[in-house]
């Protein structure tokens, strides 16, 4: 009965309150996902140096493709269970959540493997050099196996939180970014394994993750649990999964053909700032970590989001709907207006973190500043993609993931570098940023004018 009441709160309780009570878990979930990452960059950019630094900011691509995978099937299982559970339909909830599982040992099994196999050619193809891609390669053979249980983790965190458990999602998270704090300077201050010590502990971190909310889904006393009958790909499940997960799943794509022209322009164009191009890639590397911190900041948010709005879409309350979607939205403003502020007026503070190179400090600075100069409306497009995402509309969801990065972003990639240099390269992000808003912007307004009709139509 306790359960079903907290299921219920997403239909009554104050907004305010039940948005912080999900999403407050959720957010330093996602800010311990990120921290794998900075962790990563600030010891090997210490300890193991710069060409290490910049052979990290080579995989960064490659990750967000393998991430593409787990947010395929999670983000969509995520909110089919929360619509599910609207709909008050336990059993599909879990059907989903087995198939869920299947899904994504397939087809992560398949990406890792094909990138093993094709290692060096897509490393060079995403823009390392001769000198950092033994650095890359290193990482990766360890890491990409890693991320199978890394993909699973996030799929059934996510699933966590969307039936109930928002608290144990933050928990899974801390474990393991904890155990990475604990693990990456032994293995790569004591045991000497440079690259391969720092891609070691965060494989390690993988594995006591996953197997920490696995058996929260295995416990007969949690509310949606994974069943071995379950564990089909039953097509009508994968096809309702893959609707809503494809918007995430080619937004990461994207970012990973993006990070790939962004990295080829900095070395086409590093010259013009008087640097060299495995520079200008540690830079865009070091400044990217920061960015992201903030943008998955506002990601957790649109987490905390997602079980309510689902949660209230299927059950056909808009008002409530539309009451969650405003409120998050200043938040989400409110959180990049920071990160702006942050970036701009005291960048060096942040960046030195990753390395003691004063070039490499400096150049990074410059790109911080310059890459945020739009940062405050970001995170009303966050909110708002991820809110189309949340109510099933798949579609919508994905162009508007895909107008910043491929629609926006990647032919100003290619025309102000001509006219602006290295600098043109940082000042197409925010441009960028600031025409996806505007699209947003006029989408959204539209959604929330046929909400208006349905609730007059009583649809």
């Amino acid at each position: 009965m306790a359960k079903a009441a907290n299921i219920d709160d997403l239909a009554n309780k104050k907004i305010s309150t039940l948005l912080w009570q999900y999403a407050l878990p959720a957010i330093i979930g996602t800010i311990v996902n990120t921290l794998y990452n900075i962790i990563d960059g600030v010891f090997i950019g210490h300890w193991v140096g710069k060409e290490a630094l910049s052979g990290l900011g080579v995989i960064l691509p490659i990750m967000n493709l393998t991430a593409a995978v787990g947010m395929l099937v999670g983000a969509g299982s995520a909110s089919r269970i929360s619509i599910s559970l609207g709909l008050k339909d336990r059993d599909r909830a879990e059907k989903i959540a087995g198939t869920s599982f299947l899904l994504t040992l397939i087809l992560s099994g398949i990406v890792i493997g094909l990138l093993l196999i094709f290692l060096k050619p897509v490393l060079m193809l995403a823009g390392a050099s001769e000198v950092t891609y033994p650095y890359a390669r290193d990482f990766l053979v360890i890491f990409l196996p890693g991320n199978l249980f890394l993909s699973l983790c996030f799929n059934f965190n996510n699933m966590m939180r969307a039936s109930g458990y928002p608290m144990k999602a933050m928990i899974t998270m801390l474990i393991s970014v904890v155990a990475n704090i604990i693990l990456a300077p032994i293995f790569i201050l004591v045991f000497d394994m440079g690259m391969k010590g720092a891609a070691t502990a965060t494989f390690l971190s993988m594995v006591i993750s996953f197997l920490f909310v696995m058996h929260h889904f295995v416990n007969k006393n949690s509310f949606i649990r994974l069943r071995k009958e379950n564990m089909k790909l039953r097509g009508d499940i994968v096809k309702s999964i893959v609707t809503i997960g494809l918007s995430p799943f080619f937004m990461q794509i994207a970012a990973s053909i993006v990070v790939v022209f962004i990295n080829y322009q900095l070395r086409q164009y590093a010259g013009t700032a008087g640097a060299t191009g495995d520079d200008a890639i540690a830079a865009y590397s070091n400044a990217n970590r920061l960015i992201m911190l903030v943008v998955m900041i506002v990601v957790g948010l649109t987490q905390g989001m997602q079980p309510i709005v689902g949660y209230n879409y299927g059950a056909k309350n808009f008002e409530r709907v539309k009451s969650v979607l405003f409120y998050t939205v200043k938040v989400g403003i409110c959180i990049t207006t920071i990160g702006f502020l942050c970036s701009f007026f005291i960048p060096k503070v942040f960046v030195q973190a990753f390395s003691s190179d004063p070039e490499i400090t400096n150049l990074s600075a410059t790109a911080l500043r310059y890459i945020t100069l739009s940062f405050v409306v970001v995170g009303f497009q966050i909110v708002t993609s991820n809110f189309f995402q949340s109510i099933g509309m798949a579609a919508k969801a994905i162009f508007l993931s895909l107008t910043r990065q491929v629609l926006f972003l990647i032919p100003a990639l290619f025309i102000m570098p001509r006219f602006l240099g290295l600098n043109g390269v940082w000042l197409s992000m925010p441009l960028a940023d600031l025409l996806a808003t505007i699209t947003t912007a006029v989408m959204i307004t539209w959604q929330i004018k046929k909400f208006k009709s349905m609730e007059k139509n009583g649809i």
